[in-house]
């Protein structure tokens, strides 16, 4: 009973009763506490239902796009592999949220209430808590569930209307094929969450000028290249003959989601943004890959080339053995690698150039592949152990990055 009744709640039907409550209860502390006894009573009614049906409450990583759209995806593959048994699960955003249109499609595949909030912070006074809290994957595809499950987003009549003229408002023409390009900078976070120092995510900024090159190229080879991002430092330069710049112009959190869902495939950085069009099973060709050791393992059409790793004192760069074994593979702040006089060295524009004709032709099925190549790739993926970061290895390491840093396999 409990559990069909909460199964017709959602975001409408919340805003509706608290406008309600309002008018009833003007003052306060008096509409805090007639909420709060409500928080109470569902909490204690969570645990008489038990025998019946285990409810649980989940808190969404609606801040951060990344953890937004990818753990939420991976939670939902891990529950239709079994791994969550039966229950019935009840989510909210604690915080604000990073993309609106990724919250409408995640309302019509999970119960979004935003009641649960309240609901889920009594739970957590009550004994046996846990039992009543989804405990919502890690960002790392652990068992490679993204190549073997079908993506859970889909959009709507409406929404692949809207996308359409999106696109031609935008100047793709009707079945033009595009890619997304993105390189990351502090603008988004200073932006979004400001007064808070966010430097210690400076080691995995990258330079968009960088990507000019393959931009080019792509728009030569038929493809419109759509920069990303939700906030950008500097804007393209203008000119570029089907290279848009749409972070400055035209923008939109709708489109952001159904770019990513629809590109040809996805250039940019291990940034957030990235996981969008991994949660659709779109291609990645991954530039200025850092953290090494969290490279993105697990998906048979990913690419990745890694930001290289210079020693200032020993004047040389780190192997991949060495960033492997000694941990440096894990960084997470700037702070830590220039505690250790590491400079991170951001990927040419010949680097991201050779990726992305390498991913290019290889969605053509044109890419040769050669002996050599081969070679080196084994040579790269036996330095890799399973670990409880990383336990599938499909993706692939760019081969003209391998074939000019074979000293990095020593």
């Amino acid at each position: 009973m409990i559990g069909e009744i909460l199964s017709q709640l959602n975001l409408s039907a919340w805003q509706q009763s608290r406008r309600a409550v309002r008018v009833v209860l003007p003052f306060p502390k008096l509409r805090f506490w007639a909420w709060e006894t409500l928080a109470w009573v569902l909490a204690i009614a969570v645990r008489v239902a038990r025998p019946v049906v285990r409810i649980r409450f989940g808190s969404l990583i609606s801040p951060r796009i990344g953890h937004f759209a990818l753990n939420t995806e991976l939670y939902l593959c891990e529950r239709d592999a079994g791994k969550h048994g039966r229950t019935f699960d009840i989510f909210y955003c604690p915080e604000a949220v990073s993309n609106v249109q990724l919250m409408k499609m995640w309302a019509r595949v999970l119960r979004v209430w935003p009641m649960a909030a309240r609901v889920a912070r009594v739970n957590r006074k009550l004994p046996g808590y846990r039992s009543h809290t989804v405990q919502l994957p890690s960002e790392r595809d652990l068992q490679g569930y993204l190549d073997r499950v079908p993506a859970h987003l889909t959009f709507t009549q409406e929404e692949l209307r809207l996308g359409s003229e999106g696109l031609l408002q935008l100047g793709i023409q009707e079945g033009g094929s595009f890619v997304c390009i993105h390189a990351r900078d502090s603008a988004y976070l200073q932006a979004a969450m400001p007064g808070r120092d966010w430097s210690y995510h400076d080691y995995r900024n990258s330079d968009i000028l960088n990507f000019l090159d393959a931009a080019k190229e792509l728009s030569q080879r038929g493809f419109y290249v759509l920069r990303m991002g939700a906030a950008v430092e500097q804007a393209l330069p203008p000119g570029l003959p089907k290279v848009m710049d749409y972070a400055t112009n035209g923008r939109s959190d709708f489109l952001d989601i159904f770019l990513s869902a629809h590109c040809r495939f996805y250039l940019g950085d291990s940034d957030g943004l990235s996981t969008v069009p991994m949660v659709f099973r779109r291609p990645l060709a991954i530039t200025n890959m850092i953290p090494f050791e969290e490279a993105f393992t697990w998906g048979a059409s990913y690419l990745f080339i890694p930001k290289k790793l210079w020693l200032r004192q020993e004047k040389r760069f780190m192997g991949f053995r060495e960033i492997l074994e000694s941990g440096v593979g894990r960084f997470l702040s700037t702070n830590q690698y220039v505690k250790r006089g590491i400079e991170p060295v951001e990927n040419t524009s010949e680097e991201i150039l050779a990726l992305a004709r390498e991913m290019d032709e290889r969605l053509r099925g044109t890419w040769a592949v050669s002996e050599e190549d081969e070679d080196l790739q084994k040579r790269f993926w036996a330095l890799w152990k399973p670990s409880d970061i990383n336990k599938v290895f499909r993706a692939r390491i760019g081969a003209e990055f391998l074939r000019q840093n074979q000293v990095l396999l020593e």
